[in-house]
């Protein structure tokens, strides 16, 4: 204690008599406040486990510290001086407590791994204390807003913001990326393949549409059924049989009752309470009507009746009109044990003979980003390779990780080392391949046979497995939307049974004056309508269909475009990457008179260096490969010099070279001329502009690419690419399924024709610019096709106006937009066959056909059994038998789909 403290009626009198020691008595105290809140700062930062360092803990510290959890950062750097400054920088980046970095100098990259609560602007400052800049990447921006917006409550952010400062623990520009990707990101992340949290429930749980209520599956339970049983054995049984009936038997009978309709029955009561609070249609709610009724009726006869006499006795009467008239009195507790009994096993038969759906699957077999893996990576100062154990959630791009066998593999990559057997993950069938160097692999599959090397594409939830799953939840949501009509009218007929009940009791005990029967054909139609069958009709086709493609590698979006796909008569394909493999290569090379076809060739792939598109990489390939056996002699360059090349609207390559040629001396120099690289498009294009020779090489081999330079065309090189052996089977199919089939191409007609025509194509649409092809599609759609167009990620706009887009050959999960507004593809095929396509219209065509089948067996039986209920010769149990048949039948027609 200080002694102001120690004599405050001292302090007081020099704080009146001294005014300048009064100044600084005040100082001192608010120098003890400040130093008081930063040893509370420093506590609740030793206790999140960041901001101290190590030396400065005390043992009560330690004690008190929390460790932190890791997670990863990447950085986008700007400014670096060259590979020998990253050591130091690392280095300073490594004296934060918790921190590990590496940075890669190709790619300006920094990968590092730090406490889950350490501020990204600190370690930015550390880069510009060495004149780098540094940008967090888009990946790091998600993760990280994501998992700010995971905080476990408001007031641990509170406390957090005041012990640490808030604004300095976020900085601006993560905030408002937050405040941008909020929505998309948590909905992505939270259905990614190793973030989701085990155990939670599947989208597309249809009672999510509110339109109706599902009772919930978690109260209706064995042990719920199993005590229930006996119970209404016996109520059935000494009901039924009246040599075993004792005096009193009824009353008995109702104490013996009273648990199985309230506790047993209690799920479709809670389900019938619920909707009638929410103004709802609960789909049992004429069950619990039903079983309420019964009991209730019975113990009024009990009361008011001669059938609470202890001599009175009962037997089992299946028809209405042979009940007895009011004075003999009928009780009905074995009907409401009976009709809870029949629902509880019903329901638990349907759920366990139900299959697991392709999300549970996928939940089974995500990979908990805690488990370790194996990975190769350099040591950073001797550049050494070394193996390190570190988490999956750890594991950057580019890494090298080791996968054993018998183990699934954890990202999605490329083999650099040995050759396996993969067995597929689940989305591709099973199916077994073996993959050598160079095979792309993806998570999911399971190393089979022996140790291989992987080197990271995509981890987390960027993996193709993550993007179907995605894919698929947002399917069984949007179908569950697009299935409101058959909720609908399930919910419907909850409200019009209750009439028709109402109704028929009235009639029946106007006309016959039995009001048993009455109560007994009331009962019935209550008991016997199928709300349920009626919600299930489209809703469990669909999502079979949708995921038994899924299990092929097909991607649907909903049950919608299985419907479109059912009315198309016309399929578009676009040539390059859906009937050919895409691999293009050189076929011929013609030159003019007088012209060096070899130079001709070394513009070409000079022109089309820059570019990555299969006919330009075919170019370089072919001018490379000349260029090493050294053919054309010494009179062709070893390299030709190219300065800007641009690409025209057409798709054409316009740039400047140096080629040889002789001066008005005889003497061979290099010149720098402008050079063009075309392709024609029309026989009008070849006949006007070609001379007779090039004109004749262009129309007479595969895809024509013309080279000109000094304004004159010097030669024609045609490329052809290999079909997929399976594109004319698959084009035989489409033809057999009614289906009209057409080719989009740049090429002239001549050349496409003849490529179709080996494929057993109908029509053909050449030269098609590839700007043009929309309008293409929009052209054959406006004379009353329904068109499907099939093509690769270069013509996503062409899918797009299409009714249904059809995107193949996909290995980037990026190109998976399922989170698009827009989205360019309606189906997704992941395998490298075109006979997906006609798989396609098999399962659209069956799944069609199960729906309608399904709809009219609902409507039909609930009219059947409403009639039957209505005239008299239908028991409660048997109304219930009956319905729950009707729900088991459509169950097992919509598993059907799964065979595909």
């Amino acid at each position: 204690m200080t002694e102001q403290d120690r004599n405050p009626d001292q302090l007081s009198e020099q704080s009146d008599d001294h005014p300048r020691a009064s100044q600084a008595d005040g100082d001192r105290d608010l120098d003890t406040s400040v130093f008081e809140a930063i040893t509370l700062a420093r506590s609740a930062a030793r206790r999140a486990g960041v901001g101290v360092d190590a030396e400065r803990h005390t043992p009560e510290d330690e004690e008190e510290q929390v460790p932190a959890r890791k997670v990863s950062l990447a950085f986008e750097l700007e400014n670096l001086d060259g590979a020998p400054s990253l050591i130091p920088i690392e280095q300073a980046l490594e004296e934060i407590p918790g921190v590990a970095a590496t940075i890669v100098y190709p790619s300006a990259t920094a990968w590092i791994s730090a406490n889950e609560d350490e501020d990204p602007e600190r370690l930015i400052r550390v880069f510009e204390r060495f004149g780098v800049t540094a940008h967090l990447t888009a990946s790091s921006l998600i993760r990280r807003s994501h998992r700010l917006a995971g905080e476990h409550s408001h007031e641990k952010r509170l406390e957090r913001s005041r012990n640490r400062g808030d604004s300095r623990r976020i900085s601006p520009r993560v905030r408002q990326h937050a405040r941008e990707e909020k929505n998309q990101v948590l909905r992505a992340r939270e259905a990614g393949f190793l973030s989701r949290r085990r155990g939670s429930s599947p989208a597309g749980d249809v009672g999510a549409t509110g339109d109706v209520l599902f009772t919930a599956r978690a109260l209706i339970t064995p042990r719920r059924f199993w005590l229930s049983l006996p119970l209404a054995l016996f109520a059935l049984v000494i009901s039924s049989t009246p040599s075993l009936q004792f005096d009193y038997w009824q009353w008995v009978t109702a104490a013996v009752s009273l648990p199985v309709v309230t506790w047993g029955a209690w799920p479709f009561h809670r389900a019938a309470a619920g909707g009638v609070r929410r103004g709802l249609s609960a789909l049992d709610a004429t069950s619990s009507v039903a079983v309420l009724a019964a009991y209730a009726w019975s113990s009024a006869m009990l009361i008011f009746t001669p059938a609470g006499d202890p001599g009175w006795r009962s037997s089992l009467t299946w028809f209405a009109f042979n009940y007895g008239v009011h004075s003999e009195s009928e009780v009905f507790f074995d009907v409401a044990c009976g009709i809870t009994v029949l629902l509880l096993g019903g329901r638990l038969l349907s759920r366990r003979t139900a299959q697991s759906s392709l999300l549970a699957e996928l939940e089974r077999l995500q990979i908990d980003p805690q488990q370790p893996v194996t990975v190769v990576r350099k040591h950073k100062l001797t550049r050494k390779p070394a193996e390190l154990q570190i988490p999956l959630q750890e594991v950057r791009v580019n890494d090298d990780v080791i996968v054993a066998p018998g183990s699934v593999i954890p990202v999605d990559g490329v083999v650099i080392g040995g050759g396996t057997r993969i067995g597929a993950s689940i989305i591709m069938g099973h199916d077994q391949r073996t993959v050598k160097v160079q095979d792309k692999v993806f998570a999911g599959g399971l190393n089979l046979e022996r140790e291989i090397k992987v080197r990271v594409v995509r981890t987390g939830h960027r993996t193709r497995i993550a993007a179907v799953s995605r894919w698929v939840r947002e399917a069984t949501v949007k179908e569950n939307r697009h299935n409101r009509a058959a909720l609908r009218s399930a919910a419907t007929l909850v409200p019009v049974a209750l009439i028709l009940a109402v109704g028929d009791f009235i009639l029946w005990a106007l006309i016959s004056g039995n009001i048993n029967a009455a109560f007994l054909t009331a009962l019935s139609i209550l008991a016997g309508v199928g709300p349920m069958s009626l919600a299930l009709s489209t809703t469990l086709a669909t999502r079979n269909s949708v995921e038994a493609a899924a299990r092929r590698g097909i991607l649907v979006s909903s049950g919608e475009t299985l419907r479109i796909i059912d009315d198309v008569d016309t399929v578009i394909f676009n040539r390059l990457g859906t009937l050919t493999d895409g691999v293009m290569n050189v076929e011929t090379v013609t030159a003019d008179t007088g012209e060096d076809p070899e130079l001709v060739l070394r513009v070409a792939g000079a022109l089309a260096m820059e570019s990555d598109h299969p006919v330009s990489q075919a170019l370089v390939r072919a001018a490379r490969e000349a260029r090493d056996t050294g053919a054309g002699g010494e009179d062709i360059p070893h390299w030709i010099e190219v300065g800007t090349v641009d690409i025209t609207e057409e798709g054409s390559f316009h740039g400047t070279v140096e080629v040889p040629l002789r001066d008005s001396d005889g003497v061979v120099r290099l010149r720098a001329v402008d050079a063009l690289l075309w392709r024609p498009s029309s026989m009008t294009e070849v006949r006007s502009q070609l001379s007779p020779r090039l004109a004749a090489a262009a129309i007479s081999g595969g895809a024509p690419l013309i080279v000109r330079w000094k304004g004159r065309d010097r030669g024609v090189i045609t490329l052809h690419d290999q079909e997929r052996p399976d594109a004319q089977d698959a084009i035989t199919d489409l033809e057999d399924l009614g289906v009209e089939t057409v080719m989009l191409s740049r090429d002239t007609y001549p050349v496409a024709r003849r490529f179709a025509d080996g494929l057993g194509i109908s029509h053909v649409l050449a030269g098609i610019a590839p700007g043009k092809k929309p309008q293409a599609v929009r052209a054959i759609h406006t004379r009353g096709s329904t068109v499907a167009m099939v093509g690769d990620s270069s013509v996503l706009d062409t899918l797009r106006v299409a009714d249904v887009g059809i995107l193949m050959d996909v290995d980037d999960p990026a190109e998976i937009r399922d989170d698009s507004d827009d989205p360019a593809a309606d189906v997704i095929l992941l395998r490298r066959e075109v006979s997906s396509v006609p798989r396609l219209f098999l399962l659209a065509r069956r799944y069609v056909r199960l729906m309608n089948g399904n709809i009219l067996l609902a409507w039909g039986y609930n009219v059947v059994t409403v009639v039957a209920a209505m005239a008299g010769v239908l028991h409660p149990m048997a109304a219930t038998v009956l319905m729950l048949a009707s729900t088991v039948v459509i169950e097992w027609r919509s598993g059907w789909a799964r065979r595909f």
